[in-house]
């Protein structure tokens, strides 16, 4: 039998049955781009390879390499064996090389309804300022909710993008909330325009990461925060983030890891 699964998941239980098939059956993850047309083939790396080896030799250490070629290697294969090879705790990157201290200026972006503010501050004991930006209008209301009565919290309800204005939102309080045709027009900012300081910054705004870099070039540049960039929504991702993000600073180290998911789901850049 050949399996084919046309799902994701990060649940524990959900991956340990995956495997338990896949050692019984011949199994496949296929990989489909969140966002975009374009589809993670052979012929899309062999395209492209001198930037995916550009960003392969300005990778930190040996687990980003790693996971880097793990990751192509799962895209094109479609095999997880390749994606449980790679995987690392969430807690292994602060361990590592993401340092936070008590003065951190934290942007979170795509801050959904307050967890990644909340994984923020477990971490810390304190914090100078936090800026949470969250584009859905339902999901708005249990990130205000879930933030209320911290001190210095900045709420956005918009889209971060390359420009401000007005741009098309998919509003589904979900995972999938996204740029999208059939969708409302939602408030647009650029991060430039929201603070002129940071010292950290996630980023999984579904698909608009690239956009999100491009409106926060005066901010990398004078303030070089910390960055966590989500690298799987899109299959130019691997390469056009670190491209964008070194256009404007050079000197950023760069790190890869990859958290448990299928298929190549939850992985992220980091720029130190």
């Amino acid at each position: 039998m050949i399996v084919l699964l046309c799902f994701g998941s990060s649940r524990e239980e959900v991956i340990e049955n995956v495997k338990r098939i896949s050692s019984r059956h011949e199994l496949y993850a296929p990989d489909v781009p969140v966002y975009g047309d374009t589809l993670f083939t052979k012929d899309f790396y062999l395209k492209n390879k001198s930037r995916f080896d550009f960003v392969y030799e300005r990778l930190e250490d040996d687990v980003s390499k790693k996971t880097f070629c793990d990751i192509i290697n799962a895209k094109i294969s479609g095999k997880t064996e390749y994606l449980f090879d790679c995987e690392t705790d969430k807690d292994e990157p602060y361990r590592t090389f993401l340092k936070l201290n008590d003065s951190e200026i934290f942007v979170d972006l795509g801050a959904y309804r307050g967890d990644t503010v909340s994984e923020f501050l477990s971490r810390v004991s304190d914090y100078k300022a936090i800026y949470a930006a969250e584009p859905d209008k339902k999901t708005f209301l249990k990130l205000e909710n879930v933030l209320k009565g911290l001190k210095n919290v900045n709420l956005i309800n918009a889209c971060i993008s390359d420009k401000c204005g007005k741009e098309p939102f998919c509003m589904n309080a979900s995972r999938g909330s996204s740029n999208k045709e059939n969708a409302t027009l939602c408030d647009s900012l650029t991060l430039d325009s929201i603070t002129d300081r940071a010292t950290f910054i996630k980023m999984d705004v579904e698909g608009a990461e690239a956009k999100a870099i491009s409106g926060a070039k005066n901010l990398i540049y004078n303030s070089k925060p910390k960055m966590l960039i989500s690298c799987y929504h899109k299959s130019e991702d691997l390469f056009l983030l670190p491209e964008k993000v070194l256009s404007i600073r050079n000197d950023y180290k760069i790190y890869m890891r990859h958290q448990r998911s299928l298929p190549a789901w939850d992985t992220c850049f980091y720029f130190i």
